[in-house]
């Protein structure tokens, strides 16, 4: 029962930093209606919300996931690969991400992901949570991913509450630890060379980033 409670509080948590991260994009940048907004992995609900301030302006959708049709003229939901986007150069106002880029796989898939976001929009919203955050966000386990991937596959199991609540098996333990690779600052920093990068706070931590461009540089983003 503890651990319920437990991570009913952490989702709740959750709700309410995305629904601050929304606000601050639409701060950010006011989008128009005429506006696009390229989602890259996430989905419908980020934006269909009852608290959405704007609804007007057109999204595109691309997850590498299947997903059903949408009987919404706003919404363009694709079937993708986030390091291959099949847009050209500067096709979307904007490029959204939340909490994508932490699961492409390898550094160089990541800096491939980041470089396609690069291009294909004028300006940018990613967001990833910070590896120096003590809570693993994913495995809801404190510290888990500091460590080497071997003990992480033992801690995962035992002393998280996605083990606790789960059970997972041991392939979906490997799996899910191979399905993450979290950022440093300067790994973030490297991979958006032309963004300010915002820090998500909580208690005082910084707990994801947030690379924010607001303007699209003369310079080639390839």
């Amino acid at each position: 029962m503890p651990q319920w409670k437990s991570i009913h509080t952490y989702y709740r948590l959750f709700h309410r930093f995305r629904k601050n991260r929304i606000k601050s994009f639409y701060a950010t940048f006011s989008p128009k209606p005429d506006d696009s907004v390229l989602d890259i992995g996430g989905y419908i609900g980020t934006w269909d919300s009852p608290w959405q301030f704007e609804d007007s302006f057109p999204v595109t959708i691309i997850n590498i996931d299947k997903r059903n049709p949408v009987d919404n003229e706003r919404f363009t939901v694709m079937e993708g690969d986030a390091t291959a986007l099949p847009f050209g150069d500067g096709s979307f106002r904007i490029a959204f991400s939340n909490s994508v880029i932490e699961h492409v796989g390898s550094w160089e898939k990541q800096q491939v992901f980041a470089r396609e976001a690069r291009r294909v929009a004028d300006q940018l919203w990613i967001q990833t949570p910070a590896k120096s955050f003590p809570m693993e966000p994913h495995f809801l386990g404190p510290f888990i991913h500091w460590f080497p991937k071997d003990l992480q596959r033992r801690l995962a199991y035992h002393f998280t509450l996605w083990g606790w609540i789960s059970r997972p098996t041991p392939a979906a333990v490997d799996a899910m630890i191979a399905s993450i690779r979290l950022l440093t600052l300067h790994e973030f920093e490297t991979l958006f060379p032309d963004c300010h990068i915002m820090h998500e706070r909580f208690l005082g931590l910084t707990k994801s980033y947030i690379a924010i461009r607001t303007k699209r540089p003369t310079t080639s983003c390839r």
